[in-house]
């Protein structure tokens, strides 16, 4: 699916959430809709990328893969994560029938 496909509660809590903070972390959040069949299947998958980076061993590394080679502050790069992560809780209370979509 495209990103496009996602609700706009999703959107605004995922991507925009990513692009306020680096529009590299929103490259890969917007790369993980393309492996993903449903809204509910990208929202695991967020987190399931969020979980990996935060409980990374070598979080030093891991960002200056995913920021090529601009790394953030690890404090930040970490907050962001966590708010990203209570915004998908907060998305997943919201009925699928609820959600508005563009498309």
């Amino acid at each position: 699916m495209d990103t496009d496909a996602l609700s706009n509660e999703t959107y605004k809590a995922v991507i925009l959430t990513a692009e306020k903070f680096n529009h590299d972390l929103t490259l890969h959040f917007g790369c993980l809709a393309m492996n993903c069949e449903n809204e509910e299947e990208y929202l695991s998958d967020a987190e399931q990328l969020i979980n990996e980076c935060l409980e990374s061993e070598n979080i030093e590394n891991l960002m200056e893969d995913m920021f090529f080679g601009n790394p953030p502050k690890e404090k930040d790069f970490k907050n962001t994560l966590s708010a990203i992560l209570l915004n998908i809780k907060k998305v997943r209370q919201i009925p699928i029938e609820e959600r508005t979509f563009e498309f």
